[in-house]
């Protein structure tokens, strides 16, 4: 297999240098962030570190869509869901119907969006309890090292009873890049398990501009967590989907990440935040009170947050309009 990866920030670079690095295999990278790609060039790679240690130097090689010509196996997405639309665009004419896709974005929506360039069975969806942390252009931290990683992967199409060769080859090359890969057969269930877990540890360490270890910390964590994931769980249980766990597996898995797996890990959404970058809130929280209320269930607690992160936004640009304006800039 040959790989492609579109996005290259924080889980995009680490997948593909993983793959590079342990698995053997040949990586490309495609992205359209103009600072990342040109730095990148400049300094003949991306700069990695693990857990803020051992930083150094991996060669890639990355290109802006309309000059990239290869013909990879497998392409790996991963960006913000605001931005896919625009992105598929400007790679569409690198698909074809005998390429995989793989992606564990956080949120939802983004497999539909795949679904329009790639056939139902060559997507595979993916979950990942895996961190990585941009500090700037060409330089990205991965948190949590090879026993920390853990990720589930399951076909979008779910008339596929059986595991695919691809699907089996993408495992095995995963599993060789010390990603710790688990093949599921529930889909839905997969997915909504994460965002579940992004609606707890995501949205309030971003909102309060804290590491998942201070978070799992403090008093208020469990208690602020059953009531989160309770609430999930009970939209999920109205709009007739069964997620993967249980309530109290749930819990403690976000914990145990906090605490133990990552806990000097921030947050994508707090990286957002804090670039002056919309967050996904609305993909997260906003999702799972959406399908609530979809289904007859108001999810009172999960509106609110979701309505607090946007004032945090808010509130962020207004005391730092230093680094909204070098945000804007940076896209010009």
């Amino acid at each position: 297999m040959k790989y492609a990866v579109i996005g290259t920030g924080g889980m995009g670079t680490q997948y593909g240098v993983l793959l590079q690095e342990f698995a053997g295999k040949d990586v490309d990278f495609i992205d359209t962030w103009r600072p990342n790609v040109e730095k990148i060039r400049e300094q003949g790679g991306v700069y990695c570190s693990q857990d803020e240690k051992d930083r150094h130097l991996v060669p890639i090689n990355v290109y802006y869509p309309e000059e990239y010509h290869g013909n990879p196996d497998v392409w790996i997405v991963f960006v913000k869901q605001m931005q896919l639309d625009g992105v598929l665009k400007r790679c569409a004419h690198l698909f074809n119907d005998c390429q995989y896709v793989f992606s564990a974005m956080n949120g939802y929506g983004h497999f539909e969006k795949l679904a329009e360039y790639f056939p139902k069975d060559h997507i595979i969806g993916g979950t990942a309890l895996i961190g990585a942390v941009v500090y700037g252009p060409g330089d990205v931290n991965f948190t949590g090292g090879a026993h920390a990683k853990a990720m589930n992967m399951c076909c979008y199409d779910e008339t596929q009873t059986v595991v695919s060769p691809a699907e089996q080859q993408i495992f095995d090359d995963f599993k060789a890049a010390t990603l710790n890969p688990t093949i599921v057969d529930n889909f839905l269930g997969m997915c909504m398990a994460k965002i579940v877990f992004n609606s707890v540890l995501n949205t309030l360490c971003t909102m309060f501009l804290i590491r998942f270890g201070e978070f799992e910390g403090s008093d208020v964590a469990k208690r602020m967590t059953e009531e989160l994931v309770d609430e999930a769980y009970s939209a999920a249980e109205h709009a007739g989907i069964t997620l993967l766990g249980t309530r109290e597996s749930e819990v403690k898995t976000i914990l145990h990440t906090a605490g133990e797996a990552h806990p000097l890990h921030f947050p994508s959404m707090y990286q957002d935040l804090t670039k002056g970058r919309p967050t996904e809130v609305d993909y997260i929280n906003g999702y799972i009170a959406r399908i609530g209320r979809e289904h007859g269930y108001v999810c009172k607690l999960h509106e609110f947050v979701t309505d607090e992160l946007h004032l945090a936004e808010r509130a962020f640009a207004i005391h730092h309009p230093d680094v909204i304006a070098a945000e804007e800039a940076s896209l010009k």
